[in-house]
């Protein structure tokens, strides 16, 4: 008997201690909204919602093979050449299981627990837009993550990279790029800071329907909060909460002294300015071109200097944005980033972390007709 009882305590002593180490196996990541979740191991079926090429960068090689749904109409409507780009190197993406778009209303419940995955992945803003109906993916036994690099924080972008890390068993690569990142963020700032040039009033302006309809500005986030974190003069502040149309004649009155204009890949727009996967640098600048035929805008401290810029709509919200913020400050300080060139740190980093090359036009200056 007393053997018996030495047997048992055993068992019952390497129980315990198998379901100690089980749960110190378990991953608790904390996302940006404050929430925690628990895995009790890296994902291998995720329904990826946004920030796809975020998702591969820090995840790394086959991260594809762990992805079972997507939000198609974020990726392939909003940027169809990058999706495209895509799609011929990875064909199984166009055949993933599709779960909607929240922003457009069609995001389906149903779909993305249908799909099966072990972790669901979203960007704030769609996990804001879905509201109670998340409770629906978790209740399904779905731990839903939250990341956001549209906020243009350095902190944000951090704790996104970090906590994709922990979910997909690559902290490493994670810290990696959150260090990367920093470092340009942080280098950025310092040659800012160390310039001698006044500050600039700046008007960012998203290029998608051509000249003859105003398009969004940004202020508290987005191209604005990255305006705002150089130290430039957004003269949309105060004007819209965060995204929206300024009045033309505020805009002139304003006389802003660099122009931002943001373009993607909007195939069905004949007037947009179409910066992107596939763009072609000449068609780029003539319908740049275009916008600068507005009424008033010949005689803009912008138009005058020759301080016109188009940058990529899809890099203001990712873990390549530095490139953009960079971009940015090289107009408002060119002193301090003479040295600097956006478009081959861009190459760099697709080459280090990416599967594909980033052809086409990313960051241009307007070069006037004839020159």
């Amino acid at each position: 008997m007393k053997l018996f009882a030495k047997i048992a305590t055993a068992a019952i002593g390497a129980i315990a201690l198998f379901g100690a180490t089980q749960a110190h196996a378990d991953i608790e990541i904390t996302d940006v909204e404050g929430r925690t979740i628990t895995l009790e191991k890296p994902a291998e079926r995720v329904m990826l919602g946004f920030n796809f090429e975020d998702f591969l960068a820090v995840t790394g090689d086959g991260a594809l093979d762990r992805v079972v749904a997507i939000s198609r109409p974020v990726w392939k409507g909003w940027r169809p050449k990058q999706y495209e780009t895509y799609v011929a190197k990875f064909p199984e993406i166009d055949q993933m299981t599709d779960v909607g778009d929240t922003e457009g209303g069609t995001f389906s419940i149903e779909a993305a627990i249908a799909a099966r995955p072990d972790l669901a992945i979203m960007a704030a803003w769609q996990y804001r837009a879905l509201g109670q109906n998340v409770e629906q993916i978790e209740q399904a036994g779905i731990p839903v993550l939250v990341i956001d690099y549209n906020a243009q924080t350095l902190d944000r972008h951090l704790t996104s990279t970090r906590a994709l890390g922990k979910a997909m068993g690559t902290e490493d690569r994670a810290e990696k790029l959150a260090e990367l990142y920093e470092s340009y963020y942080r280098d950025t700032l310092k040659r800012v800071e160390a310039s001698k040039v006044a500050r600039k009033k700046v008007y960012v302006e998203l290029a998608k329907n051509g000249p003859s309809e105003i398009g969004n500005s940004y202020a508290n986030g987005m191209w604005g909060g990255l305006v705002d974190t150089l130290g430039g003069d957004n003269i949309a502040n105060g004007q819209i909460e965060n995204w929206g149309p300024l009045n033309p004649e505020y805009v002139l009155a304003s006389k802003p002294e660099v122009i931002f204009l943001a373009g993607s890949e909007w195939l069905g727009s004949a007037g947009a300015v179409p910066v992107g996967f596939g763009a072609d640098p000449e068609l780029v600048n003539e319908r740049m071109a275009a916008y600068l035929g507005r009424p008033g805008w010949s005689d803009l401290p912008a138009v005058q200097d020759g301080e016109i810029y188009a940058l990529y709509h899809g890099g203001a919200r990712t873990l390549s944005d530095f490139v953009y913020m960079r971009m940015v400050a090289k107009a408002l300080y060119p002193d301090s980033f003479a040295d600097i060139h956006p478009r081959k740190e861009l190459e760099a980093f697709y080459a280090d972390w990416l599967p594909v090359d980033p052809d086409g036009v990313f960051v241009a200056r307007y070069v006037p007709v004839g020159q």
